[in-house]
């Protein structure tokens, strides 16, 4: 494993680090994948553009679309890097997932019409991947898209979809043979969220912010022109499209060492019996442990890195890395929580919760990581079977001959 940047790249970093620090739109002041308040959309939206312009985004794009190719192949992963550590935001909605299926699978129509908007950040895209009966279990989707003359009409429900009602363009997924097998028979679309039929509701969560939608479709007619692939092979256009995003992964990473150093410091200002916590040896010990967890998960980021870069990368590295990634931040955050005391009970909005309540925020949002993207329970399933090369688990009932779970994972 090299784990060893180059000058080239530092370079890189030095350019990217001073072009977050003048153009970045603010401090994003909650952790996790949220969606921005509608006010600050319009500055978010001159940020993507910014960065793409910047040749910041984008950069595996075909050059006549503004890409660069030739570009060091872990530039995107210092680009994610250097925004989380600059606690701004990044890149919002589903852009990078529908731009790699435009790319690979799409028309020339497609690029060309699409592409340009996403980098002057006209359309916002979502991911309309998971349903309620279909989450960790994309292939068991129901929603339904029919053709009918020129075009497919579309109706069903989406669920989890991140900045929904934000968006301007979804990336769906539908099924448009139902007598075909669980994988088959999947299409591929581009909508049109302004669409007649669609309704968009935004969710609650527990922590008060509604980051995730809920999207309705009722006699949706999406042009025939808007199949991204081909009719019925749309599982193949989305699992290669989830496979190019990687660079999020470097960010948590970095996300994990703020946190960290966040937790050090409220150990220092927090008492326990009349002391400073960090002088605490329970409080100690639980720190040293964090920190030996938040060491090896970059030592996972960097095999990972080293792996694409060589083209070995093996089927248990993504899940493996999600899981590692999402119970740590969990315990890292639920730490912050109990070494408040009695004022963890605080809230944001309360003016003298500590950070202003970022703590307890995180730990209520640090859920859903073990959930999005594959619950972990899951993959776990998936590193035993593609991993370890155990027996394929089987459905309750079903017998040694059963069928076996899909093992694939939806997206939001």
């Amino acid at each position: 494993m090299q784990l060893e940047s180059t000058p080239e790249l530092e370079a890189f970093r030095d350019k990217v680090r001073a072009f977050v620090a003048e153009h970045a739109p603010g401090t994003k002041t909650h952790a996790g994948v949220r969606a921005p308040a509608p006010g600050l959309m319009p500055a978010i939206r001159a940020w993507i553009a910014k960065l793409y312009e910047a040749g910041f985004l984008g950069i595996t794009w075909p050059a006549e679309y503004g890409g660069r190719p030739d570009a060091h192949p872990l530039e995107p992963f210092v680009v994610a890097e250097e925004i989380a550590r600059a606690r701004t935001w990044p890149p919002v909605g589903a852009a990078a997932l529908a731009s790699a299926a435009v790319i690979d699978y799409g028309t020339d129509d497609h690029r060309a019409r699409f592409l340009p908007r996403i980098r002057s950040s006209e359309d916002l895209w979502c991911q309309l991947f998971s349903e309620p009966g279909a989450g960790s279990d994309l292939a068991a989707l129901r929603t339904r898209a029919r053709g009918e003359g020129e075009d497919f009409v579309v109706d069903g429900q989406k669920v989890w979809t991140t900045n929904g009602q934000h968006a301007d363009m979804g990336y769906l997924l539908a099924r448009t043979d139902p007598t075909a097998s669980k994988h088959q028979g999947i299409t591929a679309f581009a909508l049109d969220m302004r669409s007649p039929g669609v309704e968009v509701r935004p969710l609650r969560e527990i922590t008060g912010t509604t980051d995730f939608a809920e999207v309705f479709f009722d006699g949706v007619r999406i042009p025939a022109a808007n199949v991204i692939g081909e009719v019925n092979d749309g599982w193949r256009v989305a699992m290669s499209s989830l496979g190019h995003e990687r660079s999020g992964v470097a960010a948590r990473g970095v996300e994990l060492f703020a946190s960290l150093e966040d937790l050090l410091r409220l150990a220092e200002d927090t008492s326990v019996s009349g002391r400073p916590a960090l002088e605490d040896s329970a409080t100690r010990q639980l720190i040293g442990e964090l920190a030996t967890r938040v060491h090896v998960n970059a030592a996972m980021v960097g095999l990972g890195r080293s792996r694409l870069l060589h083209r070995t990368e093996q089927p248990a590295d993504a899940a493996l890395g999600k899981i590692f990634f999402s119970e740590l931040n969990h315990d890292l955050v639920a730490s912050g929580v109990r070494l408040q005391g009695v004022d963890g009970l605080l809230t944001e909005d309360d003016p003298d919760a500590v950070a202003g309540g970022w703590w307890q925020d995180a730990h209520l949002y640090s859920r859903a990581y073990t959930i999005a993207g594959g619950a972990n329970e899951v993959l776990r399933t998936q590193v035993a079977e593609r991993g370890l090369g155990l027996p394929r688990e089987t459905s309750p009932g079903s017998g040694p001959q059963g069928e076996a779970r899909s093992g694939a994972v939806g997206g939001r």
